[in-house]
């Protein structure tokens, strides 16, 4: 870490105030922590919850010895944004990053306070998305799938001369798109695919770490993002089964959409029909990619694991995404949405037996990707920021049922359109939406309603729960200088920037 980047950490240290004691290990057996990130995932994409089509059991096997929090979200569900909140720890809403547009990362990071509190920190395979690159990692080998002549296209390159390398490969010989609903098989050799060259490479980086020093390594997939190509025998494997349909919202225009998609007013791929042909190459990719990862963290966690016995610490081990993917539902594609699809995503934790977290643990409470800096910064006994948002999760790990938030706000500028901009409250049982252009509400039972499929803003009789849901709106909003909430009222039409302007 350079010394401007120590400086800027320094300056930022303090005591965060908070009610409940700092939990942590001593500092002689900081744990190894491993992250492991996929792009673009939805939350419900793991066989342990139940999902018709994708099988995960290895990942089911990492929840078994640790918790899965099937109400986790991403507080702004794109990729800059997202990755801005984890690596900071703050809301949008203190940030300042509300939308898809990059701000230079001006405050103390997981990585470079991990590097303070000792550890060697590393990342393999996807960018973080994030101006400066570095983003306080002490050492990056970079494979993001669409970039040329990061490492990972030089060495497909190399091995594959004829590819022409990676984006050559994608958008000229298979004609597949970085963002839209398209899918064929990976057409080289399955050791050459970016998902297995990170694990791959993330194994090395495993096997080559100073050994008397705690090991932070977030090894960052492009999967299950497109372009959807998993091996062929993924695709077929998934092709074979029945797959589910999209989610239908009783509230959904449908007959604005076309298979083609309704491009008016929106980017191409964002509004669109799927269904036949099409629907099922789109799930056979995503799912087929998932499926893949899941077979590919065998090795790299095993390796991990086993460095830690032999260093004779502890291990962490973390499993999230950045954001989800509608995949149709109610008419939609990609990201930016507050929908369970877009906005909800996966996130295991899981640590070993010294660590005294509970096993096959489930837990509903709503939590968000801020928490997991505070979370693995009070396991490597760091020094906190002062300013912080997450909350640490190592009470819930351990087995505290009490509440961890009464809620979490969700939030998007406008990007695809302007209309597709967003603000969203869910406590895990019931979600209100906001849409600041028009000013439209929705009101949707998670409980009862898991794929908001009926929109109870258009219910009289709950009313009264929409008053309620809109109240703490109007305060969450309040302050805001976009002028959305006058403290008594929502207020429709103001400027909503990507990055927001402190007053």
């Amino acid at each position: 870490m350079t010394a401007a980047g120590m400086a800027t950490c320094a300056a930022w240290f303090g005591l965060c105030p908070r009610a409940e004691a700092q939990e942590s290990v001593p500092k002689a057996v900081q744990p190894d922590i491993l992250l492991i990130m996929p792009d673009q995932m939805r939350g419900d994409c793991l066989s342990l919850l139940g999902h018709p089509a994708v099988r995960t059991p290895h990942l089911d096997q990492l929840a078994a010895q640790g918790t899965v929090f099937t109400r986790a979200y991403t507080t702004c569900p794109s990729c800059i944004p997202a990755r801005y909140a984890l690596l900071t720890g703050l809301y949008p809403q203190t940030s300042g990053v509300v939308g898809f547009a990059n701000k230079p990362v001006d405050v103390p990071t997981l990585p470079a306070l991990l590097t303070e509190a000792g550890y060697s920190t590393l990342l393999v395979g996807r960018y973080m998305h994030q101006k400066p690159q570095n983003n306080g990692y002490q050492q990056q080998i970079l494979g993001s799938t669409y970039v040329a002549g990061d490492d990972y296209d030089n060495y497909l390159k190399q091995a594959a001369p004829d590819s022409g390398g990676i984006r050559k490969l994608v958008t000229s010989k298979l004609r597949i798109s970085y963002n839209s609903a398209s899918a064929k098989p990976w057409p080289l050799a399955e050791e050459l695919h970016p998902s297995v060259w990170i694990v791959r490479e993330s194994c090395k980086a495993v096997e080559a770490a100073e050994p008397d020093r705690p090991l932070f390594l977030t090894a960052s997939f492009y999967a299950p993002h497109p372009p959807l190509f998993p091996p062929a025998r993924y695709f077929e494997a998934v092709k074979q089964r029945q797959l589910p349909e999209p989610a239908h919202g009783d509230w959904e225009e449908w007959s604005a959409l076309s298979p083609a998609g309704n491009k008016a007013g929106n980017k191409a791929g964002v509004r669109i029909l799927l269904q036949g042909a099409l629907l099922r190459d789109v799930l056979c990719g995503y799912f087929g990619l998932i499926e893949q990862l899941d077979d590919q963290l065998v090795t790299l966690v095993d390796a991990f694991k086993e460095r830690s016995r032999k260093a004779g610490r502890p291990w962490v081990i973390v499993f999230c995404s950045d954001h989800g993917e509608m995949l149709g539902d109610h008419g939609y594609f990609r990201k930016c949405e507050p929908y369970e699809g877009s906005a909800r995503i996966p996130l295991i934790i899981a640590g070993s037996p010294e660590l005294g977290f509970r096993a096959g643990q489930r837990m509903a409470q709503p939590v968000c990707l801020e928490d997991i800096l505070p979370t693995l910064l009070d396991l490597a006994q760091g020094q906190r920021p002062a300013r912080l948002d997450g909350i640490s999760l190592i009470p819930a790990l351990r087995g505290d049922t009490q509440k961890i938030r009464p809620w979490v706000h969700l939030e998007h500028s406008p990007y695809y359109s302007r209309e597709q901009a967003f603000h969203a409250l869910t406590d895990g049982r019931f979600k209100y939406i906001w849409r600041p252009v028009s000013g439209a509400e929705q009101l949707f039972d998670l409980e009862n309603d898991p794929q908001e499929n009926h929109d109870l803003a258009r219910d009289a009789q709950a009313a009264p729960l929409l008053n309620e849901w809109r109240a703490r709106m109007v305060q969450q909003l309040a302050g805001r200088p976009e002028g959305f909430s006058d403290g008594k009222k929502l207020i429709a039409g103001r400027p909503y920037p990507a990055i927001q302007k402190k007053p």
